[in-house]
Order: structure tokens, then sequence, then C-alpha cells
């Protein structure tokens, strides 16, 4: 088993299920690899028991640790995994992550090994699946900030600028501007001019209300010839390393307006701390149903929540796009802009 890509709340809810069932009911022994991929290719183990994951139900995180790191860009990393697979006795792979992690699961699938596949993302845009773990915890984080910035907006009429991870899709940044009342939600599905921005902002003001909060998701941008913004490396999966945007809007609201603007980016806070019950139930019933799948050897499939049922479907069809935000949800949202 193995934790890839960024952590996330409720990981430790999907080991400690996965292990208790497969031990306690089908008798299967566990091996944990650290630090994600990069834990496969250099061979860096840990028993799992039960005894090991008792009370990490409630912990951030993730016990197993993680990287970034994808095989598939160095030259002898895939045949790494699969040396270190056949001298560990792995008979079979539990993968537990997002778009990258599960597309090297998806790609080692092809090269014969048995892979069952774990949906982790706090953007919650991996496709085939309602909802990702991890997502519900990031909005209430997000939410409970707006609620404080309201406080301290209102008492110095200040416009605040709140930026929420969201690289590709704005599922957070919609979700917790919607819940907190923001007054402009500025995701990366919807380029955004900034002289509608602050249009929107000033009709507020000249409506009575001295401030505003405006909630940006970190990979928004906008639309062309609206707005200079910054470039950023590239890491091994080859996104560019986002954050930041908001301290841009915050120079062109305050320039063209002239209200007072300050910036919250509340950044890898959203990934930190305890689970909400809902990730802690939905990430429990992901790792039960993990290692059935493992038990009854249906290898090559994703867990994913539809509606209220935990299914299966194959890897490839929670990677192969990516979930954007839904335009109708988008222009509810809108109702409350300015």
């Amino acid at each position: 088993m193995l934790t890839g890509g960024g952590d996330c709340p409720g990981l430790n809810a999907v080991i400690r299920a996965a292990v208790r069932k497969g031990e306690e009911v089908y008798g299967h022994a566990f091996t944990g690899f650290r630090a994600g991929w990069r834990g496969v290719i250099e061979c860096q183990t840990t028993e799992l028991t039960t005894n090991h994951t008792r009370g990490i139900l409630p912990r951030g995180g993730t016990i197993l640790g993680t990287s970034r790191t994808n095989p598939y860009k160095s030259d002898d990393g895939v045949a790494r995994v699969l040396d270190t697979l056949r001298r560990e006795r792995i008979d079979a792979l539990i993968a537990i992550g997002g778009e990258d992690t599960l597309g090297v699961a998806n790609k080692l699938c092809g090269d014969g090994v048995a892979v069952v596949g774990v949906p982790k993302t706090i953007d919650n845009d991996l496709s085939a699946t309602d909802f990702t773990f991890g997502f519900n915890t990031a909005v209430q984080i997000a939410t409970d900030a707006i609620d404080r910035l309201h406080t301290t907006a209102e008492s110095h009429d200040r416009v605040m600028v709140v930026e929420v991870m969201g690289r590709h899709a704005g599922w957070i940044a919609t979700y917790a501007g919607m819940a907190g009342g923001a007054d402009v939600i500025l995701i990366p599905e919807e380029p955004f001019d900034i002289a509608e921005v602050c249009e929107r902002i000033e009709h507020r003001h000249r409506r009575g209300a001295g401030f505003s909060i405006v909630v940006v998701a970190e990979g928004a941008t906008p639309a062309e010839g609206t707005m200079a913004t910054q470039a950023g490396e590239l890491d091994e999966f080859g996104h560019v390393r986002l954050g930041g945007i908001s301290n841009q809007i915050q120079e062109e609201i305050e320039r063209r307006t002239g209200f007072e603007t300050r910036v919250t980016i509340l950044g890898h806070v959203l990934r930190g701390g305890t689970p909400t019950a809902f990730d802690r139930v939905i990430a429990t019933r992901f790792g039960i149903e993990a290692i059935d799948a493992v038990n009854e050897k249906d290898f090559g499939k994703m867990v994913a929540l539809r509606g209220t049922d935990i299914v299966r479907v194959p890897i490839e069809e929670g990677v192969k796009e990516l979930k954007t935000v839904d335009p109708k949800l988008y222009d509810a949202a809108t109702v409350f802009f300015g």
C-alpha cells in the first residue's frame, strides 16, 4: 500500500480500514511503502498491522509519508518498481492518490502489476467519482477562514482576497465561496476580467457595503489581454508550481478602485489537520472496498463514490480527464456576485 501526491485528510482512515478488514477478515499481510512511488523505487517499506494502524482514524496527513515522484520520469524507475514488487513478494498493490499517482498505477497495470486505486485529492477533480475524501475537509477549513475574514473586512472597510487550492478545477473555491458568502469567486474554468471584478466590487460599495470578499482558486487565470501573470517552475509530473495569483489581483483591485485590499493565502493549511466526519466515512468505505477488490482479484479498478454507493470503475476512467466545476453550479454562485 502507498500514498502519493499531496497529503490529504482521510488518508490514514483508508489505510486503517484496508488493513483492519484485510488482516482480520481475509488473513492478508500488509507492507506499506514510504513516500509514495519513491518508496517503491527505493524499497522503503514498513509493516502494517491492525496494531500499527490503531488510533489513526482522526489523524491528518499519512503515516506512510508521500512524495510527487514519477517512476516514468527516470530511466530505470519502472524497472526498479517491478524489481521491488518481486523481491518483496507483493501480490497486489493499493495505490491511494490523485490524478498523477493513479496515472502511474494505470500504466503499471499495463506492465502486469496487480493494482487497485483509491481516489484522493482535496481538489475533487478526479473523474468517475462524485467526491474524493479530503475535499469536504478543505472546504470546511476554507469556509471557516472566510467567515473569520468577514468580520475583519467589515471592521476595516476592506476588500479581502482569499486564495485557496485548485490548480485546474475550482471546486474548493466554488463551494467555500458559496458557503462563506463571497462576493466574487474566480476559478480556472472561467477566465476572469479584472475590470469586471473591480466593477462588481465598486457596485457593491455604491450600494452601501463597505467591504467585499473575493475567493480565488490558485489556478484562476485572467482573460487574454486583461492582466499579466507570472510563470512558475514545473514538478515531475509537468505541473506548474502555483500560488500567488491573489497578490496580483490584490494589486490590481487596489490600484483600480482605491479600496484598501488585503490577501490571505490559505495554501497548505487546507490539507492539514483532522478530517471531517464526512471524509472519515468516505475514506473508510473506500479502504474497505479496495481490500474487497484485492481479495476478489478485481485489479485495474478504482473505487468511487456514486450517489451514496461505493462502486468500482476502471482506473483509466478515473484519470482520463479532469472533472471540472459544473457551469450550473457556478451560475448559481454568480447570483451573489457584487
